[in-house]
């Protein structure tokens, strides 16, 4: 079996993929920024079912420097660069994202080369295709770009400059090294710790009523497991040189049908989730003086699709349920949360 890096270790999403990974028989390293953070890691991937042991072996290493990535890929067949910096709020300078996801990218790219990786798999976003566009009944599939020109979030734009800045290197100096790149919606699916994707924190606050309402958001879903498993297919397959896989489960849903799936099927945990959609002009009025609340106002009533066919054909992934995808985080968050 292959040694494989995967960097930003104590990531959801990252976590996921090196339980798989250690499952399939690979020998595992990944980052992290401060070494610390190797129980904790350790500890989530027990949770999943695996006791690493001599599998996986960790480095120290940051998206914004150069100290330890080129010890963390010596030896790597493959690299799985999962990490990026995602805001904890709004951002005081769009660059304060920017910079480190597409610096930090390069950094991970030019050792990658310089170590005779074979092929890095990249964790892009479709925050990188489906935003700045005017409302199309098509759904957006892997040949569309979010357009930088419009007005988008931060975070968006560090997810396409850096994509975009991925593909460039490898056009310039790839030097015979592969590259594919996962696009996924919003990450669902069980949660392993207490690094939650931001997705896991909309359902915490939707659970515990610290939302009055929903506004008129659309989302999509996948799983983290089905995720993993897509990082997994794109690393090896041989038609996934070169190629965006856009890593949805199914429609994009408005938040209001979270919030039905979770009472539907949750009882009494899910007693304080809420019932009604927030009329649109009421979100208009609170993003006048609430930062969080202005973020989504760009996409505020804008229903939008993406495909997931191009995953399916190729390599044969095969997605599980939206609603299994929200149902098994919340479960996950009701049992992390009374630990």
């Amino acid at each position: 079996m292959s040694t494989v890096l995967v960097t930003g270790g104590s990531g959801f999403l990252a976590s996921h993929i090196i339980l798989q990974l250690l499952k399939d028989g690979h020998r595992v390293r990944t980052t992290v920024r401060n070494l610390k953070r190797e129980s904790e890691v350790r500890a989530m991937l027990k949770e999943g079912g695996v006791d690493a042991k001599d599998d996986l072996s960790f480095f120290e290493a940051d998206l914004e420097k150069d100290a330890g990535w080129q010890e963390a890929v010596q030896g790597c067949e493959f690299v799985l660069h999962v990490a990026s910096p995602f805001p904890a709020g709004v951002p005081k300078h769009e660059d304060d994202l920017i910079v480190p996801a597409r610096e930090g990218t390069i950094r991970v790219l030019r050792a990658s080369k310089e170590a005779r990786v074979k092929r890095v798999v990249l964790t892009s976003s479709f925050a990188a295709i489906g935003y700045g566009h005017k409302p199309q009944s098509i759904p957006f599939n892997e040949t569309n770009w979010t357009n930088l020109n419009a007005k988008v979030p931060a975070y968006n734009k560090s997810k396409t400059i850096a994509e975009k800045a991925a593909w460039d290197f490898m056009d310039r100096e790839g030097n015979g090294m592969e590259l594919s790149v996962i696009n996924p919606v919003g990450i669902f699916g069980p949660v392993l710790g207490s690094d939650f994707a931001s997705s896991i924190v909309l359902l915490q606050r939707l659970l515990s009523g610290a939302m009055p309402g929903c506004p008129e958001i659309y989302f999509g879903v996948v799983d983290v497991r089905d995720v993993a498993d897509l990082h997994l297919k794109a690393m090896t397959h041989p038609n996934a040189k070169g190629e965006r896989f856009i890593a949805v489960s199914d429609d994009f849903i408005p938040m209001i049908e979270i919030a039905n799936i979770l009472r539907e099927n949750l009882g009494k945990y899910a007693d304080k989730v809420p019932k009604k959609q927030l009329p649109n002009l009421l979100v208009r009025l609170a993003g006048l003086f609430n930062p969080l609340a202005r973020q989504i106002l760009p996409e505020l009533g804008k229903r939008k699709n993406a495909t997931n066919e191009k995953a399916k054909r190729v390599l044969g992934w095969k997605p599980r349920s939206v609603e299994e995808a929200i149902l098994s985080a919340a479960k996950s968050l009701e049992r992390y949360t009374q630990k």
